[in-house]
């Protein structure tokens, strides 16, 4: 059997390919009970629309913009390098993608540089920025504007996103609570915890992942108060020192974000690398090679090519108003040691 097509569903329904066309993208210039004639008629012959012959026709361009933090970030940067790489891997699919970069600790300027997105040319917007009540006001004003939007790397579970392309956090934190027990099996003493921010969803669920595991299964181990350094490495090297005199029962540290090489600096400088055991996130030029030195036990790492074609193939599935296949998109959660590197 041939598969249907537009004319079969036009003379089942009775109504002209003008209509049919019209009905199938979406458009509100039908008559509703025509409309229904040509659901009905779909339903019927089973026909499943070839979005990419239909794009095709009608010269389809897709525009997705990434919002990403701007400043010294190392794991940004590695973001930023997927997306330009996906964009050229996009160009016969018709899709331009712009990377821009916003002062991500600064609701208000998310904010404006949100607002000064052309809306009217535009598709997606992918957003790796914190959830604050400005932000999640601009995502309603985007979607409103029938702009999608999908969350980067750090969920937006408050907004109207439309999806969220990562790891799950809440389960990264739990690993890194299981590495750190069982590299610290038969000992008893804290952990230290830093992140760059508090704010990002992604360093709170971790934080509660980590604390699940250690209270269950490794009650001897007690992670210290998280640490925030914002893109100071003057603070990260201060606090570390303060950390390190106060707690001579200090085992390990825990890196929960972004700002790696400060933290590394901080504790060559303290001479104490080869003491701790250190788990960090995300696999950049400066965890590789801290893992090739014997620095780094571990990092929890996800896939940075495969979450930034994640969120490319989310975006035009829901222009396309087609299905979304779960298990391709899911953006799993990889354990990076010195021994698998290569």
């Amino acid at each position: 059997m041939t598969k249907p097509t537009v004319h079969d569903i036009a003379r089942e329904a009775g109504v002209s390919l003008s209509t049919v066309d019209r009905v199938l993208n979406g458009r509100a210039d039908v008559r509703p009970k025509n409309a229904e004639r040509v659901r009905a008629a779909v339903k019927k012959l089973g026909y499943v629309r070839d979005t990419n012959a239909a794009n095709l026709a009608r010269q389809r361009q897709y525009r997705f913009v990434f919002v990403l933090p701007e400043g010294p970030n190392h794991f940004v940067e590695t973001i930023a390098a997927a997306v330009l790489e996906a964009a050229g891997a996009q160009v016969a699919d018709r899709t331009d993608v712009a990377v821009i970069h916003v002062n991500a600790a600064d609701p208000h300027a998310v904010v404006d540089r949100l607002k000064r997105l052309d809306l009217s040319s535009l598709d997606g917007v992918a957003l790796m920025v914190p959830e604050t009540p400005q932000v999640r006001d601009a995502i309603a004003h985007l979607r409103s504007a029938g702009v999608y939007v999908v969350a980067l790397v750090s969920d937006l579970p408050h907004s109207r996103c439309d999806y969220f392309a990562g790891i799950d956090n809440y389960s990264a934190g739990r690993t890194a609570g299981a590495l750190l027990g069982k590299f610290l099996r038969n000992e008893t003493g804290s952990i230290l915890v830093v992140t760059n921010s508090m704010v990002a969803r992604d360093s709170i669920e971790r934080r509660f992942g980590l604390d699940k595991v250690l209270a269950r299964d490794f009650p001897r181990l007690k992670a210290l108060p998280t640490i925030e350094f914002h893109d100071d490495p003057d603070r990260i090297r201060e606090t570390i020192g303060h950390a390190l005199h106060a707690h001579p029962e200090l085992k390990a540290v825990y890196s929960m974000g972004s700002g790696n090489a400060p933290m590394l600096d901080a504790l060559r400088e303290a001479g104490v690398l080869e003491r701790f055991v250190v788990i960090a996130h995300d696999l950049t030029t400066v965890t590789r090679q801290a893992l090739v030195d014997g620095e780094l036990d571990a990092v929890i790492a996800q896939n940075v090519g495969h979450l930034v074609r994640s969120a490319l193939r989310v975006l035009r599935a829901k222009c396309d108003g087609t299905d979304i296949y779960e298990a391709q998109e899911k953006i799993r959660i990889e354990i990076v040691m010195r021994e698998n590197l290569y």
